[in-house]
């Protein structure tokens, strides 16, 4: 069956179209899910859909504008490093479906990964979930430009991460926007973003709530160049050491804000320590709130002067 009721398929001044997201395409288009999909299937259409990304994943050519449609109710079931192994450049990835039929990438070992190891990957509207406690860092990204949307990142008290997402120095001009960390309340997790070295990464527009031990995002080991974080929507530790970013690496660069927008947990002198890193840039409002009750303050980051 077409996916639209225009079994011939839509274009736009002659280019063929399919309406999801962000991704227009004139490369080859792939179709899974854990639901219908076998692994002897073709992909090609709806009602031949492959049984896991994986498979299509091997299907797509470098840089061709493939793209794999994620069906509703879809589970990928990662279990070990590299279950899922995103090494195909210039892959899209865009998952259908809202809600309890959103498709979703379990990870069901504390070693298991999905990695980013070829250029140009992009991914849209899934949520990421680990089934056991522990999850060291469940998506792990080396290549440059990579970027992910609309996604969700979710754990709970049995089912901790030490760091949801890693980059190694290779992840040049990634970028992660328009998403929600929803954590857990108890300890556990260190960090949602960690990052090792890279230049231009992007982080903005998402919502985030958990219990970060080193903060939601940790830069460490390498340091990383004009990176940028901005639009955050709201933002809220429920670790007493009350930090939203920590940079400990000398020679980290980059700007803060505007417009972000975070709850601390201790109504304490950490107004100063909820963002670290005194080579940033930072561009106001940047709103700072600790109890129930009150109302957010300004960073007292020294201001410019005209001098």
């Amino acid at each position: 069956m077409p996916l639209t009721n225009f079994p011939q398929g839509l274009s736009s001044f002659g280019i063929p179209i399919v309406g999801a997201g962000n991704v227009l395409t004139t490369g080859n288009i792939f179709f899974v899910s854990s639901v219908t999909g076998l692994a002897s299937n073709s992909g090609l259409e709806p009602g031949k859909a492959l049984a896991s990304i994986n498979a299509a994943i091997q299907k797509c050519t470098a840089n061709n504008g493939d793209t794999i449609f994620v069906m509703p109710g879809h589970v990928e079931t990662v279990s070990t490093a590299g279950g899922l192994a995103f090494s195909v450049a210039g892959v899209s990835v865009v998952g259908i479906g809202r809600g309890s039929v959103r498709p979703k990438v379990n990870f069901t070992a504390t070693a298991a990964t999905m990695t980013v190891t070829a250029a140009n990957v992009y991914i849209e509207n899934v949520q990421f979930v680990p089934t056991v406690d522990a999850v060291v860092s469940p998506i792990v990204v080396s290549a440059a430009d990579f970027t992910m949307y609309n996604f969700l990142l979710k754990d709970t008290s049995a089912t901790q991460v030490t760091e949801f997402l890693l980059t190694t120095a290779g992840a040049d001009r990634m970028e992660l926007a328009y998403f929600e960390y929803d954590g857990d309340t108890a300890a556990g997790t260190n960090a949602g973003i960690a990052i090792v070295g890279g230049d231009g990464i992007k982080i903005h527009d998402f919502i985030a709530d958990g219990n970060f031990a080193v903060g939601f995002i940790n830069i460490k080991t390498t340091a990383t160049t004009d990176l940028k974080v901005y639009n955050v929507n709201s933002f809220r530790t429920r670790n007493a050491a009350d930090i939203f970013l920590v940079d400990t690496i000398t020679g980290s660069t980059g700007t803060m804000g505007p417009n972000l927008n975070l709850r601390l947990q201790d109504n304490a002198a950490n107004i100063t320590e909820a963002i670290t890193g005194a080579t940033f840039v930072y561009f106001q409002p940047i709103n700072i709130v600790n109890l129930a009750g009150e109302s957010s303050m300004q960073s007292n980051i020294v201001a410019s002067t005209d001098a």
